[in-house]
């Protein structure tokens, strides 16, 4: 019963955090909850409409949402790059800040599930890919392996971050036995999350351009270059706005972590790029679809080399201790590898390998607005996620929100 009363109070006392604070958290959770608005309005149209109002059509069926989807998928997984220093090795400069790549990592996952809603045509069916509500079809469908490894993803991220939150509330230590094997158990599962969703394109034989078996590591080695990269800067981000200590050592570790990442990604690039013309086979014609264009059709081939481009500049940046070690330049190669990498889940990975179709047709997909909008809205959710954890978190974690501290304010 004590439990139960402790687990009240720690609830009510953070929805009280939630909703106190400065004029600047009004204004970020009112711009955010105008996003969300925005998007709302256009997904009632898209309901009302159907997906027509989206620029997706039989030749591509799949667009914006699913290339968010497979990128915010990495964002995820990329919570390893801390836990495995942190857990694995005992830095203690990393472990003092894993908890804020396992909140990133759950606000990824609650994107990642909507603009799975997002695409459906028919999201009064949602509840068929439900585990143990719907009817999953495992183990053979691969959208059933996806939707059960992204759910325990995400509870388990959930159940540590919740339960060592609400231990340093309480201010009792946590159990090593219980958060440890979990903690560890977030590292097969981050890999297999992304592992999975690549094997839902790979596993599509009439997609050649996606029929590549390095499709999984180069998933895994682009997510653990972009994760990191939008984590820097908001623990900078952090760093300056709360009390928060986080030390150079722990973001330079990071960042280092990152060179060897990047330069596996361009490696797999080159060697996929190598194997499609050095072969000359029919399947060639994605690729050179994507870097050179077909019939004079270009639209790809500026954000093709935009992406290499980028890569490239920010591999260049995190591999010289110098400028890795120089905030300008270190969050200048995170924006870049963060441009790259969303450019290659995206454009570089969806339209090549639907484009052209299997009648040889050249649709030219762009986003529509109501895409955008609708979109606009999923992040904003996990912005607010993020945002409301934050809140709770900051003060626990600095010791400045405990139970006889919040009984008191209360």
């Amino acid at each position: 019963m004590e439990t139960l009363s402790d687990l009240r109070r720690f609830a009510l006392d953070s929805v009280r955090l939630i909703l106190t604070g400065n004029r600047l958290y009004y204004a970020w959770v009112g711009f955010l909850l105008l996003l969300l608005a925005l998007g709302a309005a256009a997904y009632t149209a898209q309901l009302r409409e159907g997906l027509i109002v989206t620029n997706m059509r039989d030749p591509v069926s799949w667009g914006f949402y699913i290339g968010n989807f497979t990128f915010l998928v990495g964002i995820a997984a990329a919570a390893i790059m801390l836990v495995i220093p942190a857990y694995i090795y005992h830095w203690k400069p990393i472990k003092e800040i894993t908890i804020l790549g396992e909140m990133l990592a759950i606000s990824a996952l609650i994107m990642c599930l909507g603009f799975v809603l997002v695409d459906l045509g028919r999201p009064d069916r949602f509840w068929h890919i439900i585990p143990f509500v719907g009817l999953l079809n495992f183990p053979q469908s691969l959208l059933a392996w996806d939707t059960l490894v992204l759910n325990a993803y995400l509870l388990l991220n959930w159940s540590v971050v919740t339960y060592l939150l609400y231990c340093a509330y309480t201010e009792k230590a946590y159990a090593r036995r219980i958060v440890e094997p979990l903690v560890l158990l977030s590292i097969p599962m981050a890999v297999s999350i992304h592992t999975v969703t690549a094997f839902l394109y790979n596993g599509l034989a009439a997609r050649p351009f996606w029929n590549s078996s390095i499709l999984a590591p180069k998933f895994l080695a682009s997510a653990f270059c972009s994760g990191p990269a939008i984590l820097l800067i908001l623990l900078q981000i952090l760093r300056r706005t709360t009390p928060l200590e986080i030390k150079d050592e722990a973001l330079h570790k990071i960042a280092e972590l990152m060179a060897y990442t990047m330069g596996f990604n361009l490696f797999l690039t080159g060697a996929e790029v190598f194997k499609e013309f050095y072969s000359g086979t029919e399947h060639l014609i994605f690729t050179r679809y994507l870097y050179f264009g077909l019939e004079g059709h270009r639209t790809l081939v500026p954000f093709a080399w935009a992406s290499i481009l980028c890569g490239l500049a920010a591999f260049t940046l995190f591999l010289i201790p110098r400028t890795r070690k120089n905030w300008i330049t270190l969050n200048l190669g995170c924006v870049l590898i963060y441009a790259s990498v969303y450019i290659e889940k995206g454009m570089g990975l969806i339209i090549p390998g639907l484009t052209p179709d299997t009648l040889g047709e050249l649709y030219f997909y762009r986003p529509s607005w109501t895409e955008i909008f609708v979109a606009s809205g999923v992040f904003a959710i996990g912005f607010l996620a993020f945002t409301l954890m934050l809140k709770v978190a900051i003060p626990i974690i600095l010791g400045e929100f405990t139970q006889k501290k919040g009984m008191a304010r209360t």
